[in-house]
């Protein structure tokens, strides 16, 4: 009993220290652009912008990020998401930008590149995304804005715009420096001037600092701090990170408070509502999203607006775990799957079906088809863990231009994620990017 009632004690104190960072930030809205470019069809490849890209927006969505994510982006569908994005964060308080992939500078203008892009001259540059028009988008966000460039890798094509470019024009090595405006932190992988290495694991240096600091429960502007200390450290004090911080107060993104401000002047206490924090309350419950969680709401507000929601949320969670299978239990989606894909008409891209076998192993899922005829591939892997919720990654290659988006040339790489659900033997899933497609799978 005294185990259970410390298990129970933790529970409602974990629950009440999400509760009291529910309340300052109710109306906190955070939106990200994340972007890895490394398939490039006129320049030098890049292995890690795609990994960094993936590990990126996963972990700022658990951060409460809304994600926008492209990954081998062309020209078109680069503006597409930047277009996207400058909307989104003109209603967000928290914007954040983050590239990973080719970029350069020309006469003090940064610009990042699409896979597309050639740069035969300086009319060229119009194929590229001006960083300014980035801060630009930013500075709608009302809070906090955060521009992040792991972008400073040497770029060869440079090297033809400085033969056609005139006598005064001024390309230099990675990027130019960008002084951060108000309430903005901008943060490059090495000092402007400088170039960064993409190193030889799954993900850069510099992301690879950014992932292990990004969650930390730490102020903001302390995370970039590490952030650059650690790429120093690793890199035998060759690469430093160049950061600007122009933000006042202090913000957690995953902390327990969200910005500070000034407090306000002392008002006499209304009379006090005994639901008035019911709905904050719900919002923590309904993010831990275990019974004690809606059991703790329940005791506390018994009377108030989402009683009969916990209630609910409860009975349910008690007949999952009926269903449900073990915890832990890793092998009980293994086996072989069909798997059907099916995407509507989108723009100019027609709509197709597609089906193919996968294979669960220690609930790790693999697919993979091809059809040589026309260059046409795509493979999907991720793991399914217990409650067969994930997020599953697929790669391929692109068949007739027809059936693509922005009508791309046969064989042209490109990449996105499937939220899933898999149940005992069934499952579905949602395309997440670009366009909209559906996924059924049925066990055998």
């Amino acid at each position: 009993m005294r185990a259970a009632s410390g298990i129970l004690r933790r529970i409602s104190l974990t629950l009440l220290a999400l509760w009291l960072s529910f309340v300052p930030a109710s109306a906190d809205r955070r939106v990200a652009l994340v972007i890895g470019n490394g398939a490039y069809v006129s320049t030098a490849q890049l292995a890690n912008p795609s990994h960094d890209a993936e590990d990126v927006a996963a972990s700022l969505r658990r951060s409460g990020f809304e994600v926008l994510q492209g990954i081998d982006l062309r020209q078109a569908d680069m503006q597409d998401l930047t277009i996207r994005f400058a909307r989104a964060a003109s209603q967000a308080d928290v914007a954040l930008f983050y590239y990973s992939g080719h970029a350069m500078q020309y006469n003090g203008v940064n610009y990042l590149m699409p896979v597309d892009a050639v740069l035969a001259d300086e009319a060229d540059l119009k194929r590229f995304v001006r960083v300014d028009d980035i801060v630009n988008d930013l500075q709608q966000a009302k809070n906090l804005r955060i521009l992040v460039l792991d972008s400073c890798r040497d770029n060869p094509l440079a090297e033809n715009l400085k033969r056609s470019a005139t006598r005064a024009a001024s390309i230099g090595r990675g990027l130019s420096k960008v002084e951060a405006p108000r309430g903005t932190i901008v943060s490059f992988s090495t000092q402007s001037g400088q170039t960064a290495a993409d190193g030889s694991g799954r993900n850069s240096p510099y992301t690879t600092a950014f992932l292990k600091h990004i969650e930390e429960p730490q102020e903001i502007g302390d995370v970039f701090r590490d952030i650059s200390s650690d790429v120093y450290d690793s890199s035998g004090k060759t690469q430093l990170p160049e950061l600007s911080l122009s933000i006042i107060g202090k913000f957690y993104l995953n902390g327990p408070v969200s910005v500070t401000v000034a407090p306000a002047a002392p008002q006499a206490a209304p009379k006090a509502d005994p639901c008035a924090s019911a709905e904050a309350h719900w919002k923590a419950a309904d993010s831990i999203g275990t019974a004690a969680a809606f059991e703790d709401h329940l005791a506390r507000f018994s009377n108030c607006s989402f009683a009969s929601l916990a209630k609910g949320r409860i009975e349910a969670l008690k007949q999952k775990m009926v269903l449900a299978p073990a915890a832990g239990d890793s092998k009980t989606f293994d086996g072989k799957w069909d798997v059907t894909i099916s995407c509507t008409n989108s723009g100019k891209a027609l709509g197709y079906t597609r089906s193919l076998s996968a294979t669960v192993t220690n609930g790790a899922l693999h697919a993979e088809d091809s059809e040589p005829r026309t260059n046409n591939t795509l493979a999907i892997d991720g793991q399914i863990p217990a409650d067969g919720k994930t997020t599953l990654s697929a790669r391929g290659t692109t068949g007739p231009s027809a059936y693509t988006v922005n009508n791309a040339v046969p064989g042209s790489p490109y990449a996105y994620t499937i939220d899933a659900q898999f149940e005992r033997t069934r499952g579905s899933g949602k395309r997440n990017e670009l366009r909209p497609c559906s996924f059924t799978f049925v066990k055998r």
